[in-house]
């Protein structure tokens, strides 16, 4: 998605590029998810657009989890691969809840 300006970003929109501030610290990161608070923040900041995208998933949690087992298929007998294999199946969930 393009770089829309600041009365246009609406909650759930995600940041597709960081935001810097006038003195070039970042302010936002890539990936962070606007909510009403940093849509208020930004315009008071006068910051002039942003770059977002729509927070949908890439692909279904069931091929997220499949391509999770894949992975870690040939490595499970290394210690702690079972460990490391669901807390990433973990975290996978929490992006779908």
């Amino acid at each position: 998605m393009p770089k829309i300006s600041t009365d246009k970003i609406t909650p759930g929109m995600i940041l597709t590029k960081p935001i810097q501030g006038s003195n070039g610290m970042i302010l936002l990161t890539e990936g962070t998810e606007l909510n009403e608070k940093w849509i208020d923040r930004l315009a008071t900041m006068g910051i002039d657009g942003v770059w977002v995208g729509a927070a949908e998933p890439l692909m279904p949690i069931s091929e997220a989890l499949a391509a999770l087992d894949a992975r870690f298929e040939a490595v499970l007998k290394e210690p702690y691969m079972e460990t490391l294999k669901n807390m990433v199946r973990i975290h996978i969930e929490k992006l779908y809840a």
